[in-house]
């Protein structure tokens, strides 16, 4: 059982290290930027200047801009990252003028369970290790500002309430960007005359706090302030919001934010610009790299190349209804798939056993497809011409890789096998051709819903047309939520639902494309700040835990400096 390449022997980590970066001013100079228009962090790393930006941004974003989605995962995911880092120097290789976009790096997952989060093999961004550990400090401005607002509503507490806020409706949790189960629920405060009231909270990871989300879709700092001011933070005896802007701190969370909106500009393997900014949960939140870097990308490159998370129902859905909001519309959606997620729901499997779907099974294949069709589907049901990328791993059969290819030519979706871990940009090829093709097709981008229908209509609208359900049922208060976010003049703003992301129903277990099937929504709470409604259609876990063997047991620094076991 082998597949059409052999693969890297070497570690990614060791990949990285043999490229020699080229000079970040070089790197900047693809993109048409002079020297001063960057302020430089270290070797390969830099920020654009504030001016920089405005002058990027100031006009139309001309460039053609592909939105790498997937079809729905196994718990390992499907390769959209290295997708995504590989496409882009595929583009380059053809002639073209690309950049990538991403989101950036969570010490949590790094340091649990995922390892590091740049890509991988040949398509990776570099330098990783600056990447996956501290980077350019924006997620510890948004650690560092989320929690100065968690303070300071507790101090505003303390000396008074005139805000009579009521400390049983405070919303606004704090914040850590390690994983750490024991910060789930807390106390804090111990009372006393020196002591703020005690009552219960949480610790989220910074990326679900809602300023990584507010960073992630401000224009500029003017419109980030603006965002910060809204935030919900508590609630009053009244029942009516308790925000920043109440409480006079604006201008300073704005401060502490200042740099973390500025892009980062970094550079893959083989030297393609890349913007690494942001990170936003791609559940409670849109799960994409920020606002900022896509406009600066389809500014002054030819071709963005840019990545939503989970598969299209949740990445390219919210996209579409947030992002695409705001300007940055796609223009092809490529939907990463491979052997292994087909063939998990051709076999109707959960939870997902990798060994067996080791062994070559191309009925599986065959039937497991149905799903990846849906995700094709969802992508064109916005007018977005859809191409499917088969990210192949080292080890695919081959005659289920000729099944999946054989599933999909049966529609009219054009499909090319991606070896970019492997070969880097011409592993690529096929692929960017294909896409280069649909960048011509005529299009008419379209949304599924309008921001002035009904809460429940617009939920309604994504359980249907997204996710194939026949209906919604709201318990647990559910609708009261809704009535509470039209009190308070939320109701026009769009939704990011939050289910599950391995399964198209909010059943993990659901595997292929369920049908009979009614979606449960259990909470509705305004991200207002950000600009959208939370819908829940579960408990959502936004403080991990480390596993029983946390990948960062594997890190290590020698005594020269160099970090070993990221990958």
């Amino acid at each position: 059982m082998s597949g059409p390449n052999p693969g890297p022997i070497e570690s990614d980590l060791e990949i990285a290290r043999g490229v020699t970066l080229r000079p970040i001013e070089a790197v900047a100079g693809d993109l048409g930027l002079d020297p001063t228009d960057i302020a430089p962090h270290g070797e390969g790393v830099a920020k654009l200047t504030t001016e920089a930006v405005r002058s990027a941004t100031e006009g139309d974003a001309d460039g053609t801009v592909v939105l790498v989605t997937g079809m729905t995962p196994t718990p390992k995911g499907e390769g959209k990252t290295v997708t995504t880092v590989g496409l882009g120097q595929a583009l380059a290789e053809l002639g073209e003028r690309p950049a990538i976009a991403i989101r950036e790096p969570s010490l949590g997952p790094v340091f649990g369970i995922k390892g590091g989060a740049a890509g991988g093999g040949y398509s990776q961004v570099l330098p990783m290790e600056s990447i996956n550990l501290h980077f350019t400090g924006d997620i510890h401005a948004v650690t560092a500002a989320h929690d100065f607002l968690a303070a300071a509503l507790d101090n505003h507490v303390h000396h008074g309430n005139e805000l009579d806020v009521d400390v049983r409706r405070v919303t606004w949790p704090r914040a850590l960007d390690v994983n750490d189960r024991a910060l789930r629920e807390t106390v804090v405060g111990l009372g006393g005359p020196t002591g703020s009231v005690p009552r219960e909270n949480e610790f989220v990871i910074t990326a679900a706090s809602e300023l990584m989300a507010v960073v992630g879709l401000a224009a500029d700092l003017e419109d980030l302030q603006e965002r910060i001011g809204r935030i919900v933070l508590a609630y009053d005896t009244d029942g009516d919001p308790v925000t920043p802007a109440d409480l006079g701190v604006t201008g300073a969370v704005t401060a502490l934010l200042r740099d973390a909106l500025r892009p980062n500009l970094v550079q893959t393997n083989e030297g393609v610009p890349a913007f690494v900014h942001g990170g936003p949960f791609a559940n409670i939140a849109h799960g994409t790299n920020t606002l900022v870097a896509d406009r600066v990308g389809a500014s002054l490159a030819d071709f963005l190349v840019t990545e939503a998370g989970f598969g299209a129902d949740l990445g390219a859905e919210k996209f579409a209804h947030v992002l695409a909001r705001q300007g940055i519309v796609p223009d092809v959606g490529v939907v990463v798939a491979s052997v292994r997620a087909v063939k998990r729901h051709g076999l109707e499997m959960w939870p997902t056993d990798f060994d067996a779907l080791d062994d070559p099974d191309p009925e599986a294949v065959r039937v497991g497809a149905a799903n990846l069709r849906h995700h094709v589907g969802i992508v064109e049901s916005f007018g977005i011409p859809a191409v499917v990328a088969i990210n192949v791993f080292p080890d695919d059969d081959e005659a289920d890789l000729a099944a999946l290819e054989d599933a999909i030519a049966e529609t009219s979706v054009p499909v090319a096998r991606s070896t970019v871990f492997q070969e880097g940009g011409s592993g690529g090829t096929d692929l960017a051709r294909h896409v280069l093709t649909a960048a011509e097709a005529d299009r008419e981008f379209e949304l599924l819903y309008d921001l002035d229908a009904p809460i429940r209509e617009k939920i309604m609208t994504v359980a249907r047309e997204v996710y194939g359900a026949d209906g919604v049922e709201f318990v647990d208060g559910a609708g009261d939520d809704i009535d509470r976010a039209a009190d308070h003049g939320y109701d026009d703003l769009p939704l990011c639902l939050s289910k599950t992301p391995y399964s198209l129903s909010d059943d993990a277990s659901a595997t292929g494309v369920p049908t009979d099937w009614t979606l449960t929504v259990r909470e509705v709470t305004p991200s207002a700040g950000a600009g959208f409604l939370v819908v829940k259609t579960a408990d959502v876990m936004t403080m991990p835990g480390l596993p029983s063997e946390p990948a960062a047991e594997d890190v290590t620094v020698d005594a020269d400096g160099n970090v070993t076991g990221l990958f």
